[in-house]
């Protein structure tokens, strides 16, 4: 009969050359002095709104789930922002539905996993992080899901030397984020869960419904303690995915995430989200350049939908998603030619070349309906010269 593995004689920190480290329960990020944190190029959620969790943390006095550092509710507040009785303000993490939210949180708080689920660009990977470091403190415990990903990756591995020299043992054990989630009872999170092959995505099987992890070699398991979920995030659009098997797609509950509702959502996803990314790299501030970014805007709702704003134009459309993240990498892209090559103003000429890459990705087929474009509505749009002939260079 399998014995349960005591979740403390698990060592998170092991990989397959590392001795054991008793500091591997503190997060990877916790543990690097504050300068190279402030240093960091992308830092975890949990450094880079350190702040606001405290700050929410300290004035939530509702229940919290077991081991959850804050409530639902507050959680909630976290991605969606709001501001706190004593006029902390918090920013807003998703721009969206309330409802898809709560039910994101609501589905944590039980246990039944979560699956975030929508097209390319929908701030999956985003909400992900977010919901797991207000959850858990802790964003870190990931698994990127690839068309390599073993069923180590999910399960656990071994470190070779030891398991020469000694045979299987606990000591030779390298847990896998998922296993070090379910012993500490932290939240872990599968990127790209299509991505992984069939029979690999089935080893989260046994851990979503039994909540058990079980160990052959060792004649064992590890149980999941209370706390422990899992956070998924996929899509069925992209080339090479997987479908979920019946059983597994059970185990979850499926929350799908829309694109913005309209271009003012979007142009705001997209203006808080450059304006982020440009204060790391000393970009100029997002409002200099808001006329581009809903221009851009309006080009990927326009080409995405397949008709004009005004509904009087249907359009072809290209074979890329034009999805919002997208839209953030032009605009970014832009700011960055203007501050190093042009006035530090982002204009027509400094987002063309990076909406043509958008578009154009199949240089047959993509080309000819970004021609056509440019001709029957940029061109005749009032407002729009300088944008019309900043795209003509650069497609020529």
């Amino acid at each position: 009969m399998p014995v349960s593995v005591d979740p403390t004689s698990v060592d998170p920190s092991r990989d397959q050359s590392a001795p054991a480290n008793t500091s591997a329960r503190v997060p990877a990020s916790a543990q690097a002095p504050a300068g190279e944190k402030d240093e960091a190029l992308r830092p975890h959620a949990e450094d880079a709104f350190a702040a606001e969790l405290a700050a929410l943390a300290a004035q939530d006095d509702r229940p919290r789930p077991a081991r959850w550092r804050m409530s639902p509710w507050a959680v909630a507040m976290y991605l969606l922002g709001g501001t706190l009785p004593d006029g902390t303000v918090i920013t807003p993490k998703y721009v969206g539905p309330r409802r898809i939210v709560e039910v994101a949180v609501t589905t944590l708080a039980t246990d039944r996993a979560l699956l975030l689920l929508g097209v390319p660009g929908t701030a999956k990977t985003w909400v992900s992080e977010h919901l797991a470091a207000a959850v858990s403190g802790d964003s870190t415990l990931l698994v990127q899901g690839t068309a390599g990903t073993p069923e180590e990756a999910i399960r656990y591995g071994w470190n070779y030397a030891q398991l020469l020299a000694n045979g299987p043992s606990r000591d030779a054990l390298v847990p896998s984020p998922v296993m070090r989630a379910m012993s500490e009872g932290m939240t872990a999170r599968v990127e790209e869960l299509t991505r992984i092959p069939a029979d690999v995505q089935d080893s989260l099987i046994t851990i979503l419904s039994e909540k058990t992890l079980p160990i052959p070699e060792l004649g064992s398991e590890v149980q999941a303690v209370r706390g422990f979920n899992l956070i998924a995030t996929a899509n069925d659009r992209d080339r090479g995915v997987n479908d979920l098997s019946s059983a597994l797609r059970r185990r979850f509950n499926t929350v799908v995430l829309p694109l913005p509702e309209s271009a003012d959502a979007e142009v705001d996803i997209v203006s808080r989200r450059v304006d982020q990314i440009g204060r790391s790299l000393d970009l100029p501030a997002v409002p200099d350049g808001i006329d581009e970014i809903r221009r851009v805007v309006t080009v990927f709702r326009e080409l995405r939908d397949g008709i004009t704003a005004d509904g009087r134009t249907k359009l072809k459309s290209p074979s890329g998603t034009l999805s919002t993240a997208e839209a953030i990498s032009v605009v970014t892209n832009g700011l960055a030619l203007s501050a190093h090559f042009g006035d530090g103003i982002l204009r027509a000429s400094d987002v063309a070349a990076g909406i043509l890459g958008a578009v154009v990705r199949d240089p047959a087929a993509d080309r000819v309906i970004w021609q056509e474009y440019l001709e029957a509505v940029v061109r005749e749009r009032d407002g729009w010269k300088d944008f019309y002939r900043a795209c003509r260079e650069v497609s020529a």
